[in-house]
């Protein structure tokens, strides 16, 4: 099993989150004037500094247009099943039928398991619950169950394989 490690103790572990900061704090604040930008420096300083023990290096995109191809699909997923979801609320709670189901993982690359836990959460009608110990199993939550085995078919067509390309774990 591949895991990832944490960063070693930096004094600037992450610059372009912190220039992120930095950026958002200005736009926030509309002003350039010096206190501003001051302060926004030593947001942008403090706050990955002070983090920077929960973060995980992340993993090298070894297919970079993949990335691409996995956000296209995932943005037409959720409008898809915004659509679904609102229709069948709209329609009543007398049709649905919600469950739990255990979804077995074959990647066991913590920062790819994220990305795939996120991307169920994101989706509408579902969401990551838990994550196993062993990091073999995702234990998700359904609005609507149909089919158990065509969902865990499309998880891991849809969303797992790619990923298990993007990062070749």
């Amino acid at each position: 099993m591949q895991t990832t490690k944490r960063h070693p103790k930096k004094l600037l572990p992450h610059p372009r989150f912190s220039i992120f900061l930095l950026v958002l704090w200005l736009l926030m604040n509309e002003s350039l004037a010096i206190a501003h930008i001051v302060l926004g420096l030593g947001l942008a300083w403090i706050i990955p500094f002070s983090s920077q023990q929960f973060w995980l290096e992340q993993s090298s995109v070894h297919h970079p247009t993949m990335v691409v191809r996995y956000a296209w699909r995932l943005a037409v997923d959720i409008a898809r099943s915004n659509v679904a979801v609102a229709i069948r609320i709209l329609r009543g709670a007398k049709g649905l039928q919600p469950a739990f189901i255990d979804y077995p993982l074959t990647v066991q690359h913590d920062f790819a398991i994220t990305i795939l836990a996120s991307t169920i959460s994101l989706t509408p009608g579902t969401v990551s619950a838990h994550i196993s110990k062993d990091k073999k199993h995702l234990l998700i939550h359904v609005l609507h169950l149909d089919n158990e085995e065509q969902l865990r078919h499309d998880i891991y067509t849809r969303y797992e394989q790619p990923l298990k390309e993007i990062f070749e774990c």
